[in-house]
């Protein structure tokens, strides 16, 4: 391999060593991680697990009106954002919001006999509003991890 005149190899400076463009490597501002077995089954279990939360959530936010409601919120921003931690990235918020979703659109429908589990009362609309406005939140501000701190001195 022959080196330029910074010492980089061909490798290493992204040019292949016949002098054509290598498959360069994009980094963008944000990432998904891999996606590997481990992570989609991860993120398969996260979903579901929005989806759990959001049937309690329904449950317990028209039991007890304004306590059940906070529980119901706390317990989908503690999911989201858990999730997000978990996974290290965006995926792990959007996966049980998108679980969380799908879960209060199918409890919203009333059913043939009759029944429906959301009431019309404002509970019921805070519930849905503000779970997926604490879903959008986890999902946008998820903060990167730190680089590394180096230990070289800086000037020197």
């Amino acid at each position: 391999m022959s080196g330029d005149r910074n010492g980089r190899t061909a490798a290493s400076s992204g040019k292949a060593a016949t002098g054509g463009p290598a498959a360069q490597n994009v980094d963008l501002p944000f990432g998904f991680g891999g996606f590997g077995a481990g992570r989609t089954a991860a993120l398969l279990v996260l979903f579901i697990l929005g989806a759990v939360v959001a049937t309690c959530g329904a449950l317990v936010q028209g039991g007890w009106f304004p306590g059940g409601l906070l529980l119901a919120l706390v317990g989908a921003a503690g999911l989201f954002y858990g999730g997000a931690r978990l996974a290290r990235g965006r995926a792990g918020a959007v996966a049980p919001a998108a679980g969380w979703v799908l879960a209060v659109i199918l409890l919203t429908a009333s059913r043939p006999e009759g029944d429906f589990l959301f009431g019309a009362g404002a509970g019921s609309y805070l519930f849905l509003l503000g779970g997926m406005a604490v879903a959008v939140m986890c999902a946008t501000f998820w903060l990167p991890v730190q680089p590394p701190t180096s230990t070289a001195r800086l000037g020197k």
